[in-house]
């Protein structure tokens, strides 16, 4: 068994790694860009959304006032008509960049717990890297599951996912204790 507390540089450097690739990922090789559609008559539809002053925060398109009533003939026939959505908002870039840092450091104490009680020290590297190498990728189906998003969308976040968690673990394993 392997304290979290000799874990926590491999906890930290492997956050930073995570978040310099999914910067790589986002901002340099821009594969997620194609997963967003814009509008038709954009501007428009934002005015109008204004005029009847939609306040900022995370709508589903139509809603049904509860489970059951999502069944009921009227909320098909809407779901039928279309449109049917979400929306969230606003982007928080500085915040969101934050979190995300903050959510590798959570995945990467997670990692450490998991491998810190299932390894000893002085593991093989492939051993290590094994255990730890199991996060990131499987929450991803959630949102085509339920939000709607389209399966290619939700691939390359699996994608992306496996890169992440590869890294955690290749660095876990560099920085095993002996």
């Amino acid at each position: 068994m392997v304290p979290l507390t000799q874990l926590w540089l491999a906890v930290i450097i492997s956050a930073v790694f995570v978040f310099v690739a999914s910067s790589v990922i986002h901002m340099l090789l821009k594969y997620h860009q194609s997963e967003y559609k814009k509008l038709p008559d954009e501007a428009k539809l934002l005015e109008a959304m204004r005029t009847v002053g939609v306040p900022r925060g995370t709508y589903a398109f139509p809603r049904a006032a509860n489970y059951k009533d999502m069944s009921s003939p009227e909320m098909i026939e809407k779901y039928n008509q279309g449109p049917v959505g979400m929306m969230t908002g606003p982007p928080a870039t500085g915040k969101s960049l934050t979190n995300w840092f903050i959510y590798c450091l959570v995945i990467g104490v997670f990692a450490a717990y998991v491998a810190g009680r299932t390894l000893s020290p002085g593991e093989e590297y492939l051993q290590v890297f094994r255990v730890v190498g199991t996060g990131y990728a499987g929450a991803f189906a959630q949102d085509a599951i339920w939000m709607g998003q389209a399966w290619s969308a939700t691939i390359k976040s699996i994608v992306d996912g496996l890169v992440y968690a590869l890294l955690t673990a290749g660095v876990f394993g560099w920085l095993w204790p002996q």
